[in-house]
Protein backbone atom coordinates (compact mmCIF):
# COMPACT_ATOMS: atom_id res chain seq x y z
CA UNK A 1 0.00 0.00 0.00
CA UNK A 2 1.33 3.45 -0.94
CA UNK A 3 0.57 6.61 1.02
CA UNK A 4 0.92 10.36 0.66
CA UNK A 5 0.26 13.23 3.08
CA UNK A 6 0.47 16.88 2.01
CA UNK A 7 -0.71 20.19 3.53
CA UNK A 8 -1.19 23.73 2.30
CA UNK A 9 -2.24 26.98 3.96
CA UNK A 10 -4.97 28.92 2.18
CA UNK A 11 -5.99 32.54 2.68
CA UNK A 12 -9.70 31.83 3.23
CA UNK A 13 -11.72 30.98 6.35
CA UNK A 14 -11.85 27.29 7.23
CA UNK A 15 -15.56 27.14 6.37
CA UNK A 16 -14.86 28.43 2.84
CA UNK A 17 -12.13 25.83 2.23
CA UNK A 18 -14.30 23.04 3.64
CA UNK A 19 -17.41 24.11 1.73
CA UNK A 20 -15.53 24.14 -1.57
CA UNK A 21 -14.05 20.70 -0.89
CA UNK A 22 -17.58 19.27 -0.53
CA UNK A 23 -18.25 20.28 -4.16
CA UNK A 24 -16.80 17.10 -5.63
CA UNK A 25 -17.92 17.85 -9.18
CA UNK A 26 -15.60 20.91 -9.18
CA UNK A 27 -12.45 18.81 -8.55
CA UNK A 28 -11.45 18.71 -12.26
CA UNK A 29 -10.94 22.49 -12.01
CA UNK A 30 -7.91 21.98 -9.74
CA UNK A 31 -7.02 18.26 -9.73
CA UNK A 32 -4.72 16.98 -12.43
CA UNK A 33 -5.84 13.73 -14.04
CA UNK A 34 -9.46 14.03 -12.87
CA UNK A 35 -11.64 14.16 -15.99
CA UNK A 36 -14.99 14.25 -14.20
CA UNK A 37 -16.81 13.42 -10.99
CA UNK A 38 -20.52 12.77 -10.86
CA UNK A 39 -22.07 12.99 -7.40
CA UNK A 40 -24.81 10.34 -7.29
CA UNK A 41 -26.06 11.21 -3.78
CA UNK A 42 -24.78 12.87 -0.58
CA UNK A 43 -22.25 10.09 0.04
CA UNK A 44 -21.42 8.56 -3.36
CA UNK A 45 -19.42 9.74 -6.38
CA UNK A 46 -18.41 8.28 -9.73
CA UNK A 47 -14.91 9.29 -10.90
CA UNK A 48 -13.31 9.29 -14.36
CA UNK A 49 -9.54 9.83 -14.35
CA UNK A 50 -6.69 9.76 -16.83
CA UNK A 51 -3.23 9.48 -15.29
CA UNK A 52 -0.13 8.59 -17.27
CA UNK A 53 -2.28 7.70 -20.27
CA UNK A 54 -4.35 5.22 -18.24
CA UNK A 55 -8.08 5.97 -18.02
CA UNK A 56 -10.03 4.61 -15.07
CA UNK A 57 -13.56 4.80 -13.72
CA UNK A 58 -14.43 4.01 -10.12
CA UNK A 59 -16.89 4.82 -7.36
CA UNK A 60 -16.24 6.27 -3.92
CA UNK A 61 -18.21 6.60 -0.71
CA UNK A 62 -17.86 9.33 1.91
CA UNK A 63 -17.22 7.38 5.12
CA UNK A 64 -17.00 10.29 7.55
CA UNK A 65 -17.73 13.99 7.24
CA UNK A 66 -17.86 16.74 9.84
CA UNK A 67 -18.34 20.37 8.76
CA UNK A 68 -15.18 22.50 8.91
CA UNK A 69 -13.17 19.48 10.19
CA UNK A 70 -12.87 16.51 7.82
CA UNK A 71 -14.07 14.56 4.80
CA UNK A 72 -13.02 10.89 4.54
CA UNK A 73 -13.73 8.48 1.70
CA UNK A 74 -12.94 5.05 0.31
CA UNK A 75 -13.29 3.43 -3.08
CA UNK A 76 -16.12 0.94 -3.43
CA UNK A 77 -14.97 -0.62 -6.71
CA UNK A 78 -12.13 -0.38 -9.19
CA UNK A 79 -9.00 1.27 -7.81
CA UNK A 80 -8.31 0.46 -4.14
CA UNK A 81 -7.82 3.69 -2.22
CA UNK A 82 -8.99 5.69 0.78
CA UNK A 83 -8.29 9.13 2.09
CA UNK A 84 -9.12 11.99 4.39
CA UNK A 85 -8.95 15.76 4.07
CA UNK A 86 -8.76 17.73 7.29
CA UNK A 87 -9.33 21.45 7.76
CA UNK A 88 -7.61 23.48 10.47
CA UNK A 89 -8.45 27.07 11.43
CA UNK A 90 -5.29 29.15 11.66
CA UNK A 91 -7.10 32.47 12.14
CA UNK A 92 -10.30 34.13 10.89
CA UNK A 93 -9.05 34.34 7.31
CA UNK A 94 -6.51 31.53 7.03
CA UNK A 95 -6.76 27.75 7.21
CA UNK A 96 -4.66 24.65 6.62
CA UNK A 97 -5.86 21.85 4.36
CA UNK A 98 -4.21 18.44 4.83
CA UNK A 99 -4.75 15.53 2.44
CA UNK A 100 -3.83 11.95 3.26
CA UNK A 101 -4.38 9.24 0.64
CA UNK A 102 -3.60 5.54 0.83
CA UNK A 103 -3.85 3.41 -2.32
CA UNK A 104 -2.81 0.17 -3.91
CA UNK A 105 -0.72 0.87 -7.03
CA UNK A 106 -1.65 -1.39 -9.95
CA UNK A 107 0.74 -2.41 -12.68
CA UNK A 108 4.38 -1.62 -13.25
CA UNK A 109 3.93 2.06 -14.16
CA UNK A 110 1.90 2.90 -11.02
CA UNK A 111 4.25 0.94 -8.77
CA UNK A 112 7.29 2.70 -10.25
CA UNK A 113 5.56 6.09 -9.94
CA UNK A 114 4.73 5.46 -6.28
CA UNK A 115 8.31 4.37 -5.60
CA UNK A 116 9.80 7.61 -6.96
CA UNK A 117 7.21 9.94 -5.41
CA UNK A 118 5.18 10.90 -8.50
CA UNK A 119 1.97 10.72 -6.46
CA UNK A 120 3.38 13.00 -3.74
CA UNK A 121 4.16 15.61 -6.39
CA UNK A 122 0.68 15.24 -7.91
CA UNK A 123 -1.09 15.79 -4.59
CA UNK A 124 1.17 18.76 -3.79
CA UNK A 125 0.42 20.28 -7.22
CA UNK A 126 -3.33 19.65 -6.77
CA UNK A 127 -3.28 21.43 -3.40
CA UNK A 128 -1.42 24.37 -4.91
CA UNK A 129 -4.08 24.61 -7.65
CA UNK A 130 -6.82 24.35 -4.98
CA UNK A 131 -5.18 27.26 -3.13
CA UNK A 132 -5.05 29.36 -6.32
CA UNK A 133 -8.64 28.39 -7.19
CA UNK A 134 -10.24 29.20 -3.82
CA UNK A 135 -8.16 32.31 -3.13
CA UNK A 136 -8.87 33.77 -6.57
CA UNK A 137 -12.61 33.21 -6.08
CA UNK A 138 -12.66 34.32 -2.45
CA UNK A 139 -15.81 32.24 -1.93
CA UNK A 140 -16.96 28.68 -2.36
CA UNK A 141 -19.11 27.53 -5.30
CA UNK A 142 -21.48 25.73 -2.94
CA UNK A 143 -21.56 23.72 0.25
CA UNK A 144 -22.84 20.52 1.76
CA UNK A 145 -22.80 20.84 5.54
CA UNK A 146 -24.18 17.40 6.34
CA UNK A 147 -22.59 15.21 8.99
CA UNK A 148 -21.61 11.59 8.31
CA UNK A 149 -20.55 9.53 11.31
CA UNK A 150 -17.79 6.96 10.80
CA UNK A 151 -19.22 3.49 10.45
CA UNK A 152 -22.72 4.69 9.58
Amino acid sequence: MASVTESIDVEVPVSTAYNQWTQFESFPKFMGGVDSITQTDDRHNHWKTTVGGVTREFDTEVTEQHPDERVAWKSTDGTTHAGVVTFHRLDERKSRVTVQIDWQPEGLVEKAGAAVGVDDHQVKADLKRFKEFIESRGAEEGAWRGDVEAGS
